[in-house]
């Protein structure tokens, strides 16, 4: 997702967008705004000077958003937007961005919209889909329009999975036993995805055990989420892509059907046709866990081939290897890191009215945690070093591993499925649907409303 500055602006100046030169006195905010990136230099500086001595911050977001796509204008650019906000952030986009994050109060200027979707557009012209003009009104959104920042791919540039060629176990010789994978099991049917070739991906449309569903994979902020893609009053399920976009580090996704643009952490729509439906996707159980021990437990289930369709290198270890690696972010989101660091894992819940949060660490001392959520009583068997982490309701049961075995308190030996966890009486403990992701993510969208186990 690495920007090349230069090579928009090459794009831009190609594409004869640049318009023609503009006397200071006839500059209006628009054009002011609009030739921070298109215009010459004259024009640019015009601009600035328009805007400095206005004085309001309600420009900063089109500043911010200009600053990102020049190169020799950005330390003018950085001096008025000081200017503007009293901020002192110099040419810094990762630094204005949590600025403006902070800063809500701040509307911005109608100029921003229409220049935002130049600026877009310019770098793919397909963009126009989620970006149409009746849609991008303030109260038409669920997000801000301010913070929604290119990825550095086109529309698709990240392309999904759909009905992609499965495998037998035994025939997915290309796997390492300690890769990790993403296990699914709905009516019995079995497969699982691994990681080194969805990180390439970020999506698969699928139909399992009878289910429509999605797996949006964010691989910025760590978490593969399974949602259910059939919504009542709907002839068919919605299929997934990835957009292009990024929401405070977070990818952006979108529906074929009416274009319009989801969030991958709630599952929710927040700008387009679908933003006002109130529609929240359902979502499924899924686990990350060792393709060893995928298999010891699941020895027919079925893998992704390696035969997608795409020409990527899906070794181990390939995809993303130096961001997985480091502490940063690669783009900005504010996080509170006073007790987690923003890439520590969680396993998280949204469910019963509530939602919470496990720190993977936890698991490292008690891989049975007993805890609840709202007022559901749950069980949580996790391992922080597969990172894998399953949740069930347990009503007022409580239990121990012993031997690798799961037990009762009455010394009862029930069988760990991904469906329930089983008595010998065939009672059922049914599964919790939860997913692991970085803390930055969590804490960013629901660190004002979620609670996080302290054991």
């Amino acid at each position: 997702m690495d920007i090349s500055r230069r090579h928009f602006t090459a794009l831009a100046l190609a594409s004869g967008v640049v318009p023609g030169t503009l006397a200071a006195q006839d500059t209006t905010l628009q054009e002011a705004l609009d030739a921070q990136v298109f215009g010459t230099t004259s024009e640019y500086k015009a601009g600035l000077k328009l805007i400095a001595e206005r004085g309001n911050p309600d420009m900063a977001a089109g500043l911010i958003r200009a600053l990102r796509f020049t190169d020799g204008r950005r330390k003018a650019i950085g001096n008025v937007l000081e200017e503007i906000t009293g901020e002192r952030h110099g040419t810094s986009w990762f630094d204005w961005m949590l600025w403006q994050e902070k800063n809500p109060q701040i509307i911005p200027h109608p100029s921003h919209i229409r220049f935002t979707r130049r600026l877009l557009l310019q770098v793919d012209p397909n963009f126009a889909d989620f970006l149409r003009p009746e849609y991008l009104a303030r109260d038409r959104m669920r997000i801000r329009l301010e913070e929604i920042a290119w990825g550095g791919v086109q529309k698709d540039g990240i392309p999904s999975l759909d009905r992609p060629d499965l495998i037998a176990a035994q025939e997915a010789t290309y796997l390492r036993g300690s890769d990790l994978v993403f296990g699914v099991a709905i009516n019995g049917d079995v497969r699982a995805y691994p990681l080194r070739i969805m990180g390439w991906h970020e999506m698969f449309n699928e139909v399992i055990g009878g289910v429509p569903v999605a797996l949006a994979y964010c691989t910025l902020c760590g978490s593969g989420i399974l949602f259910e893609t059939r919504l009542a009053g709907r002839s068919k399920p919605l299929v997934f892509g990835s957009s292009g976009f990024l929401y405070r580090s977070n990818k952006l996704m979108f529906d074929r059907e009416s274009h319009s643009l989801w969030n991958q952490f709630t599952g929710k729509p927040v700008v387009g046709p679908l933003a006002a439906s109130g529609i929240e996707l359902r979502q499924r159980p899924v686990v990350i866990t060792t393709w060893d021990n995928w298999t010891t437990s699941h020895p027919t289930s079925k893998v992704l081939s390696l035969n997608t369709g795409h020409r990527r290198n899906y070794g181990s270890g390939v995809v993303y290897a130096n961001y997985f690696a480091s502490p940063d972010l690669m783009f900005p989101a504010q996080v509170d890191q006073s007790e987690h660091r923003q890439k520590d894992y969680v396993f998280t819940i949204r469910q019963f009215g509530a939602a919470r949060a496990w720190p993977l660490a936890a698991f490292k001392k008690k891989p049975v945690i007993h805890d609840a959520i709202g007022s559901t009583n749950l069980l949580l068997l996790g391992s922080e070093e597969t990172r894998s982490v399953r949740a069930y309701e347990r009503g007022e049961m409580s239990f121990v591993l012993s031997d690798g075995a799961l037990k009762a308190t009455d010394g009862s030996t029930w069988i760990i499925t991904e469906d329930a966890v089983i008595g010998p009486d065939g009672s059922r403990l049914p599964r919790v649907a939860g997913h692991i992701a970085y803390w930055f993510a969590w804490d960013n969208y629901l660190g004002g409303v979620a609670t996080v186990y302290k054991g």
